[in-house]
């Protein structure tokens, strides 16, 4: 059964945490609003679902707020330009030889990351492509700050020892 009491001091201790997830990636104030409303919404609806022995409670709330941010995103309507316009659009896809660049670049990349613990791969795609902060990949990975700040100091450091080993 709902508890009102305890849900109301589930949203004093974690609106704001949700709310920092759901700005940062609206980047804008009122969607971020409505996505944390949504957020705590679905959290009411589906505290039953709630796990204790599969994951940590912030990381459960963080992931239904991130989800609904990214729903929210994809039914974004982009603005539609007239079709006149489309002789002036300069087209800005990479010439054949810079995609070329690009794809070797990022295979390189790839199977570096490969040569990383995979737990130490998963953090710094999180954290370098994702945006996830220190905080949230201690949450994530339910290991302590400092480490995870070493874990890709260090990854990082054997990345580009890695890349420079392949450029040669």
């Amino acid at each position: 059964m709902a508890d009102r009491r305890a849900f109301d001091r589930l949203y004093s201790m974690t609106s704001g945490k949700l709310f920092a997830v759901a700005m940062r990636m609206m980047k804008n104030r009122a969607e971020a609003e409505d996505v944390l409303q949504d957020a705590y919404m679905r959290i009411w609806q589906r505290a039953g679902s709630f796990r204790p022995g599969e994951g940590r409670s912030m990381s459960w709330l963080i992931t239904i707020t991130r989800n609904l941010a990214i729903d929210r995103m994809r039914v974004r309507a982009a603005p539609v330009a007239s079709i006149e316009m489309a002789q002036d659009v300069p087209d800005d896809k990479p010439t054949p030889e810079t995609a070329l660049a690009q794809s070797e670049n990022r295979a390189r990349i790839d199977a570096c990351l490969e040569q990383l613990e995979a737990h130490r791969a998963e953090a710094v795609r999180a954290a370098y492509i994702e945006g996830w902060s220190y905080q949230e990949l201690a949450d994530r990975f339910d290991t302590p700050l400092n480490t995870v700040r070493t874990w890709l100091r260090r990854s990082l450091l054997r990345l580009r020892a890695c890349m420079e080993q392949a450029s040669e």
